[in-house]
């Protein structure tokens, strides 16, 4: 199984774990914060990126499992 980042996407009236790319869901939640925890335990198992998308669309928000190509700085006190 290949790692692509998950999104989580409406669907209908349901929301949906999509994996980038991907034309099928994997599966569909009655509501987004169900989507969003089965997303994150696939992306969390792929090191790849959780992407949640809000009713229109948008990205509203994202998370990072994996190698992190813009890692945050050490923050020297």
């Amino acid at each position: 199984m290949s790692s692509k980042n998950q999104h989580v996407v409406p669907y209908d009236n349901f929301w949906a774990v999509r994996g980038e790319g991907n034309s099928k869901v994997t599966s569909v939640h009655q509501t987004q914060a169900e989507a969003i925890v089965a997303a994150r335990e696939i992306a969390q198992n792929q090191k790849t990126e959780l992407v949640i998308h809000g009713r229109d669309g948008r990205i509203r928000d994202k998370d990072s499992f994996g190698n992190d190509p813009f890692p945050p700085r050490d923050q020297k006190h």
